[in-house]
């Protein structure tokens, strides 16, 4: 466990402080009609850093990190990604996009395509990759996250931990410097959770910029840099897990954390 750790206090210290944030967030609003679902929400991300993202259901938590790549819109505020501020400008968002890699709840896979042609498609036609270049690509992130003997098959054939971990594996192939899970263990069964998270687990130690937004307080503790509680489309608080989740300093927190524990 000493190693583990050792590990873990090696990759919050390999942290870019001094770059540019990876992502910023300045007073984000967005409405869904009368519903105000994100609240003056500010949030930056260093490059490298792991963030990960928690709350209540409804608390917004998955619609910022989907304003992040333009899948929702916001109405008011600045998203700023690599650089690159969110607008109506279609070749910007082109450009963020393919710096973005998103896994989802559902794994979203074409169910007509093996697991290699899943994982080819967008390198091949987004990034422009000879075949054969993104088949060897495909294959490295196969291997990196344990099912290159899968390659073959389609995804009906799958487990959903190996679906999730092929969706991993296609978004890893498009090269993102930041990495976005929006709850990827929640559609899963719990003895696939711990082969995704530990998938997760081995993309943190390379250093990927990353935000997650699960209800895996374990996963927190583990990999995240900063963990960031949301509860009515505001971020309340906000630290490193430990002091976060040992001495929480708003009632929503607590109440949150006995609430999860509970259920655990």
């Amino acid at each position: 466990m000493s190693a583990a750790l050792d590990t873990e206090t090696h990759l919050r210290s390999a942290v870019r402080t001094d770059a540019p944030p990876a992502i910023l967030l300045d007073k984000v609003n967005k409405w869904y009609g009368a519903m105000h679902v994100l609240r003056d929400v500010s949030l930056q991300v260093a490059t490298g850093e792991r963030v990960v993202v928690c709350g209540p259901s409804g608390s917004g938590k998955s619609t910022m990190i989907r304003c992040i790549n333009r899948l929702e819109q916001h109405q008011e505020g600045r998203i700023v990604v690599d650089g690159t501020e969110l607008s109506d400008d279609v070749r910007a968002l082109d450009a963020i996009r393919r710096e973005v890699g998103m896994v989802f709840q559902s794994f979203n896979l074409f169910p007509h395509l093996t697991i290699l042609e899943n994982c080819t498609l967008a390198p091949i036609w987004v990034r422009r990759m000879p075949k054969r270049e993104a088949e060897e690509l495909a294959m490295h992130y196969l291997t990196r996250v344990k099912i290159p003997d899968q390659a073959r098959k389609y995804p009906g054939q799958l487990s959903g931990g190996q679906q999730q971990r092929v969706a991993i594996a296609r978004a890893l192939c498009m090269k993102p410097k930041i990495m976005l899970f929006d709850e990827p263990t929640s559609a899963l069964d719990p003895e696939m959770i711990k082969e995704v998270l530990d998938t997760m687990v081995g993309l943190a130690e390379d250093g990927m910029t990353m935000i997650c937004v699960t209800h895996e307080m374990g996963f927190a503790r583990q990999v995240a840099d900063r963990v960031v509680f949301m509860d009515r489309g505001e971020v309340v608080e906000q630290g490193a897990p430990e002091s976060l989740f040992n001495d929480p300093k708003t009632e929503r927190l607590r109440t949150f954390l006995s609430q999860i524990l509970r259920g655990h």
